[in-house]
């Protein structure tokens, strides 16, 4: 294989393999991600026949890991995180310590150092993001209060996973490694000011995110739109989500995911949020199955031989202990038992940041080769597994709800009613925000029916076109023998159009100013305002432009040119004659 088609080569090999054993595992009544992690083991290079090229696949999935946690910030806001934050800070940090502690005591049972331990513990005690909302929106729980709590959790244990990658190498020597500058130069400073300068490295980078980011990608986002260009527009969503993404990696030191979550939090501020989604979605759905396959390309199956036990127990360990700690965090903090059900079965499993500590762990000797074998074992085996914990979960949930239905209902109704409320708030002012822009686009077609004839988004690409103008009576809003620069939409008010035979009243709904536009030449009749008139103007380049991206409106717009052109020929052929006679 040449070097040159490497990464087409493990892109195409990658999609077919995924794509026939996803649609065999459907089949056998199995998540189609199953055949995913299939086909990641068989073109590994741990398993006989074709080998992929790991490397492009683990970047190809990274690109994954980073659209769909963009997607998800785009349907997130700061003040999601901010209502979960009573349940997601000391829940997630919780079962970090606890699991931790219980991936310590299994790494002393087998007589590894402590070193060991703690990289073990850490990398089974955080859940994978990707695994998580596919399971979500296979549930439509992404936006329930179950959903929100899990997606602001797994962001707390991605915050607190960029602080454990800038630690663990500067206290490796202490934990019996040896110490590797993987922070660019931060594992030279004390310990004191290398967690002081990671803390403010990451509080910098969100609140630029959060109260710079607002006021550039929303402003920037519009004006692409306005160029009509669909293919800028995707690409101009794209660069934002990979550049805030690489540049928050780059200069902030977190992780590429997390930029992404915050690009895409940013982003869900603008009107254009929900297109941006729409474009993204499909880059998200094909990357998102390359990083299944490239966990499965890291499994070496002879794991299962070699260790079975210490497989089971590290199995164990994420499904049934993380179950077992998440849904007793939950009942401390008195939320409902439905809730605590809901979460422990969605995060009882492991995965990207698992693979980058037990990395980490092992290039600074302190994570045996051994070890990162039963991490990646848990992983597939608990991602694998994941559907089938869920749906023992609400099992669960039904038993118990059957069998105590008052204590189920009532248990944690308050902290429940409190988080509802608050949800329900954001909630509100989104399906609010977006009514508004609802009622904007029925006025504009209600006013202007002319533009029923175009889509959805060309409407909305003309309501970021449309210039406001207003006039008091009497002004004269056009004079003839000016060039035609713009065309008039008349949203309230009524004109005149001053001929020399005479006045043309226009009402609301009506346009004028499209004959010189059309023509190229001057403009022919005085247009004055009669009562305060709003306008929304569309200027040349821009009715160029959208003109030449829509035919069959030009077609109406220059064929009711054509008719006015045509009656100011004949009433100025009835004025002469008329006067002959």
């Amino acid at each position: 294989m040449h070097q040159e088609v490497g990464l087409i080569a493990t892109v195409a090999v990658s999609f077919v393999f995924a794509a026939v054993l996803g649609y065999g595992a459907d089949r056998l009544r199995l998540p189609p991600l199953v055949g995913y992690l299939m086909a990641g083991i068989l073109i590994g290079p741990l398993t006989p026949g074709f080998v992929a090229d790991t490397a492009l696949a683990g970047q190809l999935a990274e690109m994954g890991v980073i659209l769909l946690m963009f997607g998800v910030g785009l349907h997130f806001s700061a003040s999601d995180l901010l209502a979960v934050r009573g349940i997601a800070v000391p829940g997630a940090i919780g079962r970090i310590i606890l699991a931790t502690l219980l991936g310590i005591g299994l790494c002393t049972l087998w007589g590894w150092s402590l070193g060991a331990g703690v990289v073990f513990g850490l990398s089974l005690s955080v859940a994978s993001t990707v695994v998580l909302l596919k399971a979500l929106e296979e549930r439509n729980l992404v936006n329930a209060p179950s959903g929100r709590v899990a997606v602001g959790w797994l962001i707390v244990e991605d915050l607190v996973m960029v602080l454990a990658l800038v630690l663990l190498p500067a206290l490796a020597e202490l934990l019996g490694g040896h110490a590797v500058d993987t922070n660019h130069g931060l594992g030279e400073l004390p310990l004191v000011l290398t967690i002081g300068l990671t803390l403010f490295k990451v509080l910098a980078f969100a609140a630029m995110a959060i109260f710079l980011g607002p006021r550039i990608v929303p402003w920037l986002l519009t004006m692409i739109a306005r160029t009509g260009s669909r293919e800028l527009f995707t690409l101009t969503v794209l660069a934002i989500a990979l550049g805030i993404a690489f540049g928050s990696a780059a200069i902030f030191g977190v992780s590429f995911a997390l930029g992404a979550f915050f690009a895409g939090v940013v982003m869900s501020e603008s009107q254009l949020s929900h297109r941006a989604a729409a474009d993204s979605l499909p880059l998200q759905n094909a990357f998102s199955v390359l990083f299944f396959v490239s966990v499965g390309m890291l499994f070496d199956p002879s794991i299962l031989v070699r260790q079975p036990l210490a497989v089971i127990g590290a199995l164990a360990l994420v499904i049934l202990g993380k179950a077992v700690i998440t849904f007793a965090i939950v009942m401390m903090l008195r939320y409902p038992i439905g809730m605590g059900l809901t979460l422990a079965g969605g995060l009882a499993q492991i995965g990207e940041f698992s693979f980058i500590l037990a990395g980490l762990g092992v290039s600074l000797g302190l994570l045996p080769h051994e070890g990162q074998d039963l991490i990646l074992a848990a992983a597939i085996l608990s991602i694998t597994l994941n559907p089938i914990v869920i749906i023992a979960t609400e099992g669960l949930k039904k038993h118990i709800h059957a069998q105590w239905p008052s204590f189920f209902e009532n248990f944690g109704r308050k902290r429940q009613k409190t988080l509802g409320k608050e949800l329900e708030k954001i909630r509100a002012l989104g399906e609010e925000r977006e009514r508004q822009h609802q009622l904007k686009m029925q006025q504009l077609i209600e006013t202007f029916p002319l533009f029923s004839q175009v889509g959805e988004d060309a409407q909305e690409e003309l309501l970021l076109l449309f210039k406001a103008k207003s006039a008091p009576p009497g002004e004269r809003v056009i004079r003839r023998g000016d060039r035609g620069d713009s065309m008039y939409f008349i949203s309230s008010g009524a004109v005149e159009v001053r001929l020399a035979s005479g006045a043309i009243r226009l009402e609301p709904g009506a346009f004028f100013g499209e004959m010189a536009l059309l023509s190229g030449g001057r403009r022919t009749a005085d247009v004055i305002a009669v009562d305060f008139c709003q306008f929304e103007v569309l200027e040349r380049r821009d009715f160029n432009m959208f003109m030449s991206h829509h035919p069959n409106l030009r077609a109406v717009v220059s064929e009711m040119a054509q008719k006015r052109t045509e009656m100011n020929v004949l009433r100025q052929q009835w004025e002469k004659s008329m006067d002959l006679s």
